[in-house]
């Protein structure tokens, strides 16, 4: 018999979602996440009190957990520590030395290893993701797809230095990689990039997982920003990959799309 969902919820719109297709899903929060549910148990727990999560986890039937929402690396005061968490820290630390792969993969063995399994936001909430073709916006032309293919070999190429998940082609040429600024930011820079030096293709932005990504924990996402951002930036439009990056607020963003006269494409992979 399967056991019950819990939710560690974080910030941003995707943890709400979640709970709401999940109604009976136990909800845990974090002190100094503004996260938009509330905590099942009614208090937030604190990151260096792992064995509490886990007790309260337990003591609610649940046997599988669901990681949604931002989440910046927290500050950790090791005097406050529990024995669990105490346990888990050498090597948390030497996670925390690597990139975010190496820390995600971490923090999945930690909860799987007190026997909780971890699922992705898409598995109970399917609609968060795309299935192929075109979501909005007109079809991109040739050479669109083209800009959008040479970004997805620049993010590949990328991907053994674990950094972003997104980059901006236009005629062929990058203007963005995504990095810890993230994807907006990114964007803006595009938006700044001096006219003269940019083609006069209108460019493309891709967003696609690092090769060997775990996806149960950090998905590519977009939402209404990024179409606003990409819109600023000049761009004709956004490739994704089909069911491997998370539509934050779908209706919203597809009506963003059109509004903007922008395409939004999901490519098989």
């Amino acid at each position: 018999m399967t056991g019950r969902l819990g939710l560690l919820a974080f910030r941003g719109s995707l943890p709400a979602l979640v709970a709401a297709a999940d109604p009976d899903a136990h909800v845990i929060t974090f002190r100094g996440i503004e996260a938009e549910v509330a905590p099942t148990g009614g208090n937030a727990h604190r990151f260096e009190k792992m064995g509490a999560v886990i007790k309260e986890l337990k003591r609610a039937g649940c046997d599988r957990i669901v990681m949604a929402g931002a989440l910046a690396r927290p500050p950790l005061e090791v005097t406050k520590l529990d024995f669990v968490t105490l346990t888990f820290a050498p090597k948390l630390m030497k996670a925390l030395r690597t990139g975010d792969d190496g820390l995600l993969r971490a923090v999945i063995s930690f909860f799987e290893g007190h026997g909780l399994r971890v699922v992705g936001a898409h598995e109970v909430v399917p609609s968060l993701v795309a299935a192929p073709g075109l979501l909005a916006g007109p079809a991109p032309d040739e050479a669109a797809l083209a800009d959008a293919a040479r970004a997805g070999e620049i993010l590949a190429a990328l991907a053994p230095l674990d950094l972003g998940q997104g980059a901006v082609v236009a005629g062929g040429l990058c203007l963005g990689i995504e990095t810890l600024q993230g994807t907006d930011a990114m964007l803006s820079a595009v938006a700044a990039t001096d006219p003269e030096r940019r083609p006069r293709a209108r460019g493309v932005l891709v967003k696609l997982p690092k090769v060997g990504q775990d996806l149960r924990v950090d998905m590519p996402a977009i939402g209404p920003q990024t179409v606003e951002a990409a819109a600023e930036a000049g761009l004709g439009g956004i490739v994704i990959a089909a069911g491997q990056v998370l539509l934050l607020d779908r209706a919203a963003l597809l009506a963003a799309a059109e509004a903007a006269g922008l395409f939004l494409y999901a490519r098989e992979v």
